[in-house]
């Protein structure tokens, strides 16, 4: 399982940062864990399936 910080994850989707954190917390894209800062951590084939559920549904 690769995980990816939320930096990476806004890279993947072409959002901001403060989106990722709203979908994470609006419980739209689970995190898999938490770092040493307490920042989410997200796997990245659920990220992937997040990216082609919202694509067909309109759009992140």
């Amino acid at each position: 399982m690769s995980l990816m910080t939320v930096d990476q994850v806004a890279e993947f989707l072409g959002v901001k940062d403060v989106r990722v954190l709203r979908l994470e917390r609006e419980h739209l894209l689970n995190a898999a864990e938490k770092d040493g800062g307490g920042n989410p951590l997200f796997n990245q084939e659920d990220v992937k399936k997040y990216k082609e559920i919202a694509e067909r549904l309109g759009g992140i």
